[in-house]
Protein backbone atom coordinates (compact mmCIF):
# COMPACT_ATOMS: atom_id res chain seq x y z
CA UNK A 1 0.00 0.00 0.00
CA UNK A 2 1.46 3.38 -1.07
CA UNK A 3 1.75 6.03 1.65
CA UNK A 4 3.29 9.47 2.15
CA UNK A 5 4.99 11.07 5.12
CA UNK A 6 6.60 14.45 5.65
CA UNK A 7 10.22 14.37 6.81
CA UNK A 8 11.98 17.69 7.41
CA UNK A 9 9.50 19.54 5.16
CA UNK A 10 9.91 17.01 2.37
CA UNK A 11 7.15 14.64 1.26
CA UNK A 12 8.43 11.08 1.05
CA UNK A 13 6.51 8.27 -0.61
CA UNK A 14 6.86 4.73 0.72
CA UNK A 15 5.29 1.33 0.35
CA UNK A 16 3.89 -0.20 3.53
CA UNK A 17 4.07 -4.00 3.62
CA UNK A 18 2.36 -5.87 6.42
CA UNK A 19 3.98 -9.26 6.89
CA UNK A 20 2.83 -12.29 8.87
CA UNK A 21 6.46 -13.37 9.21
CA UNK A 22 7.91 -10.01 10.30
CA UNK A 23 8.84 -9.79 13.98
CA UNK A 24 10.19 -6.22 13.88
CA UNK A 25 9.76 -3.12 11.74
CA UNK A 26 12.20 -2.80 8.85
CA UNK A 27 13.13 0.03 6.50
CA UNK A 28 14.57 -0.85 3.10
CA UNK A 29 15.69 1.23 0.16
CA UNK A 30 15.91 -0.56 -3.18
CA UNK A 31 17.58 0.36 -6.46
CA UNK A 32 15.85 3.33 -8.03
CA UNK A 33 14.95 4.77 -4.63
CA UNK A 34 11.93 2.57 -3.85
CA UNK A 35 11.38 2.98 -0.10
CA UNK A 36 9.64 0.04 1.63
CA UNK A 37 8.58 -0.27 5.26
CA UNK A 38 7.83 -3.83 6.37
CA UNK A 39 5.96 -4.30 9.65
CA UNK A 40 4.38 -7.10 11.66
CA UNK A 41 0.62 -7.22 11.26
CA UNK A 42 -0.08 -6.00 14.81
CA UNK A 43 1.70 -2.63 14.35
CA UNK A 44 -0.50 0.45 13.94
CA UNK A 45 -0.01 3.22 11.39
CA UNK A 46 0.93 5.81 14.03
CA UNK A 47 3.74 3.57 15.33
CA UNK A 48 4.98 3.09 11.77
CA UNK A 49 5.10 6.85 11.17
CA UNK A 50 6.98 7.43 14.44
CA UNK A 51 9.50 4.76 13.42
CA UNK A 52 10.07 6.45 10.05
CA UNK A 53 10.43 9.86 11.70
CA UNK A 54 13.00 8.48 14.18
CA UNK A 55 14.97 7.20 11.18
CA UNK A 56 14.45 10.29 9.01
CA UNK A 57 18.17 11.00 8.68
CA UNK A 58 18.80 7.51 7.24
CA UNK A 59 15.78 7.70 4.91
CA UNK A 60 16.64 11.13 3.53
CA UNK A 61 20.30 10.16 3.16
CA UNK A 62 19.41 7.07 1.13
CA UNK A 63 16.97 9.00 -1.06
CA UNK A 64 19.69 11.56 -1.77
CA UNK A 65 22.16 8.77 -2.55
CA UNK A 66 19.78 7.17 -5.05
CA UNK A 67 19.28 10.45 -6.91
CA UNK A 68 22.85 10.05 -8.18
CA UNK A 69 22.48 6.40 -9.20
CA UNK A 70 21.40 5.60 -12.76
CA UNK A 71 18.16 3.62 -13.16
CA UNK A 72 18.35 -0.13 -12.67
CA UNK A 73 20.27 -1.98 -15.28
CA UNK A 74 18.65 -5.33 -14.54
CA UNK A 75 15.01 -6.20 -15.14
CA UNK A 76 12.57 -6.24 -12.24
CA UNK A 77 11.83 -9.66 -10.79
CA UNK A 78 9.09 -11.36 -12.77
CA UNK A 79 8.16 -14.91 -13.67
CA UNK A 80 8.81 -14.55 -17.39
CA UNK A 81 12.35 -13.20 -16.91
CA UNK A 82 13.03 -15.87 -14.31
CA UNK A 83 11.83 -18.67 -16.63
CA UNK A 84 13.89 -17.24 -19.50
CA UNK A 85 17.19 -17.11 -17.58
CA UNK A 86 16.93 -19.85 -14.93
CA UNK A 87 18.49 -22.61 -17.05
CA UNK A 88 21.43 -20.55 -18.28
CA UNK A 89 22.05 -19.25 -14.74
CA UNK A 90 22.24 -22.82 -13.41
CA UNK A 91 24.66 -23.95 -16.13
CA UNK A 92 26.76 -20.83 -15.52
CA UNK A 93 26.79 -21.30 -11.73
CA UNK A 94 27.77 -24.97 -11.91
CA UNK A 95 30.52 -24.30 -14.46
CA UNK A 96 31.98 -21.38 -12.51
CA UNK A 97 31.78 -23.23 -9.19
CA UNK A 98 33.68 -26.18 -10.64
CA UNK A 99 36.29 -23.81 -12.08
CA UNK A 100 36.93 -21.90 -8.83
CA UNK A 101 36.67 -25.02 -6.71
CA UNK A 102 39.83 -26.35 -8.37
CA UNK A 103 41.55 -23.94 -5.98
CA UNK A 104 39.31 -24.29 -2.90
CA UNK A 105 38.44 -28.00 -2.97
CA UNK A 106 35.14 -27.56 -1.08
CA UNK A 107 32.16 -29.92 -1.19
CA UNK A 108 28.61 -28.63 -1.65
CA UNK A 109 25.10 -30.04 -1.80
CA UNK A 110 22.43 -28.73 -4.16
CA UNK A 111 22.80 -25.67 -6.37
CA UNK A 112 19.50 -23.88 -6.94
CA UNK A 113 18.54 -20.84 -8.98
CA UNK A 114 15.91 -18.59 -7.44
CA UNK A 115 14.00 -15.42 -8.19
CA UNK A 116 15.19 -13.54 -5.11
CA UNK A 117 14.38 -9.90 -4.50
CA UNK A 118 17.15 -8.97 -2.10
CA UNK A 119 20.04 -11.43 -2.53
CA UNK A 120 22.54 -12.47 -5.14
CA UNK A 121 23.15 -15.76 -3.40
CA UNK A 122 23.08 -17.70 -0.16
CA UNK A 123 24.68 -20.75 1.37
CA UNK A 124 23.03 -23.00 3.93
CA UNK A 125 24.79 -24.79 6.78
CA UNK A 126 24.07 -28.04 4.88
CA UNK A 127 26.18 -26.75 1.99
CA UNK A 128 23.31 -26.01 -0.38
CA UNK A 129 23.90 -22.90 -2.48
CA UNK A 130 21.27 -20.63 -4.03
CA UNK A 131 21.88 -18.01 -6.68
CA UNK A 132 19.69 -15.31 -8.09
CA UNK A 133 18.88 -15.95 -11.77
CA UNK A 134 20.23 -12.46 -12.56
CA UNK A 135 23.81 -13.72 -12.24
CA UNK A 136 23.36 -14.73 -15.88
CA UNK A 137 22.75 -11.07 -16.80
CA UNK A 138 25.74 -9.52 -15.04
CA UNK A 139 29.19 -8.76 -16.45
CA UNK A 140 31.38 -11.85 -16.01
CA UNK A 141 33.64 -10.42 -13.31
CA UNK A 142 30.62 -9.67 -11.09
CA UNK A 143 29.17 -13.13 -11.63
CA UNK A 144 32.56 -14.60 -10.72
CA UNK A 145 32.65 -12.56 -7.53
CA UNK A 146 29.17 -13.74 -6.46
CA UNK A 147 30.05 -17.38 -7.19
CA UNK A 148 33.32 -17.15 -5.25
CA UNK A 149 31.61 -15.36 -2.37
CA UNK A 150 29.07 -18.16 -1.88
CA UNK A 151 31.65 -20.87 -2.51
CA UNK A 152 33.85 -19.43 0.25
CA UNK A 153 30.98 -19.70 2.73
CA UNK A 154 31.52 -23.45 2.50
CA UNK A 155 34.89 -22.84 4.18
CA UNK A 156 33.89 -19.99 6.50
CA UNK A 157 30.19 -19.62 7.30
CA UNK A 158 30.49 -15.93 8.23
CA UNK A 159 32.03 -12.68 7.01
CA UNK A 160 35.15 -12.80 9.19
CA UNK A 161 38.62 -11.85 8.03
CA UNK A 162 39.28 -15.56 7.34
CA UNK A 163 36.30 -15.54 4.96
CA UNK A 164 37.53 -12.45 3.10
CA UNK A 165 41.03 -13.96 2.91
CA UNK A 166 39.48 -16.98 1.15
CA UNK A 167 37.64 -14.72 -1.29
CA UNK A 168 40.80 -12.73 -1.95
CA UNK A 169 42.67 -15.90 -2.93
CA UNK A 170 40.88 -15.91 -6.31
CA UNK A 171 39.37 -12.38 -6.30
CA UNK A 172 42.11 -9.93 -5.28
CA UNK A 173 39.85 -7.05 -6.46
CA UNK A 174 36.78 -8.24 -4.55
CA UNK A 175 36.33 -4.86 -2.80
CA UNK A 176 35.98 -3.10 -6.16
CA UNK A 177 33.49 -5.72 -7.36
CA UNK A 178 31.35 -5.37 -4.19
CA UNK A 179 31.32 -1.63 -4.68
CA UNK A 180 30.39 -2.00 -8.34
CA UNK A 181 27.47 -4.29 -7.53
CA UNK A 182 26.12 -1.71 -5.10
CA UNK A 183 26.98 1.42 -7.05
CA UNK A 184 25.78 0.76 -10.58
CA UNK A 185 22.19 -0.19 -10.02
CA UNK A 186 23.01 -3.91 -9.86
CA UNK A 187 22.75 -4.17 -6.12
CA UNK A 188 20.02 -5.01 -3.70
CA UNK A 189 19.66 -2.41 -0.97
Amino acid sequence: MKKQIELHEKKVEYTLKVSKRARTMRLAMYGGGDFVVTVPRFVGEQVVEQFIIRNAKWVLGKLEYFKNIPPRVLPKNNKLEFARHKGSALVLAERKMAHFNEIYQFTWGKVTIRNQKTRWGSCSKKGNINFNYKIALLPEHLTDYIIVHELCHLGEFNHSQKFWDLVERTMPNYREFRKELKGKGFGFF
